[in-house]
């Protein structure tokens, strides 16, 4: 699979409009209370134990954990988040998913669709972009001298990643969806230190974007969908070019 470098810095860029901590916490929050609704229990859901876990590279304080754990399964009131997943097109033409937890669908379908209109794009229908995505657990290791390539990729695939790819200053592990939990739990017993490790949506083509309008308005986009509250991620397939 090619393309996994530029997904990564998309995903980092990404990052950079979610600074705010407590805006992070929030929507890891809204993540755990979701997945604490099939348990509380980590060691029985799989799930569960897995977005603790990105809680945890986030430096998500365990008393928030277990807040939004205890949420979830209904110990603090009932939470009824219900997960939409809108579609549409950037500005250039640049395919974008957009995964949202909300309690009011209608508000949050307005607020996504004011943002693709606002910035040049389109919302669209179910189904218009997701096709040129694919769903993968995606688990990225910043290279360090410490770390033996050979060795990584070896503890990779034996617990079952799909692919491995050394990338300039990361490595990073693909997997089916079905196995991510596994192949996590796995290199987090070995000690692989991981900068991340999530089920995402990694497009199959990448956009160049080079013209300097379109990439201003995909970024504004991008960081109008990341301070709304109850979107929890975006994707697209464009290579933005650094901003100044």
């Amino acid at each position: 699979m090619s393309g996994h470098s530029k997904w990564a810095n998309i995903k980092h860029k990404k990052g950079k409009a979610d600074a705010a901590r407590g805006k992070i916490f929030t929507k890891l929050g809204k993540e755990i209370s979701i997945a604490a609704k099939a348990g509380a229990d980590p060691d029985s859901n799989g799930k569960l134990r897995d977005v603790i876990a990105k809680a945890k590279s986030c430096n998500m304080p365990n008393d928030t954990i277990n807040r939004a754990i205890k949420r979830g399964s209904g110990e603090l009131g009932d939470v009824n988040y219900e997960e939409i997943i809108y579609e549409g097109y950037a500005s250039g033409g640049v395919a974008v998913i957009v995964n949202t937890l909300t309690e009011n669908r209608n508000r949050t379908a307005g607020d996504v669709r004011h943002i693709f209109d606002k910035n040049g794009g389109s919302m669209g229908n179910a189904g218009c972009v997701g096709w040129m995505f694919d769903k993968k657990g995606l688990i990225i290791v910043e290279r360090s001298d410490s770390i033996d390539e050979e060795e990584l990729m070896m503890k990779a695939l034996e617990a079952g990643a799909e692919d491995f790819s050394a990338e300039e200053d990361s490595y990073e592990i693909i997997t089916d969806p079905a196995a991510f939990s596994d192949v996590r739990l796995q290199l987090e017993k070995e000690g692989v230190p991981m900068v991340s490790a999530e089920v995402t949506m990694i497009p199959q083509n990448i956009v160049s974007v080079t013209d300097a309008e379109d990439a201003k308005k995909i970024n504004k986009m991008l960081d109008m969908f990341d301070d709304n509250d109850d979107v929890q991620d975006v994707y697209h397939n464009a290579e933005l070019p650094d901003e100044e």
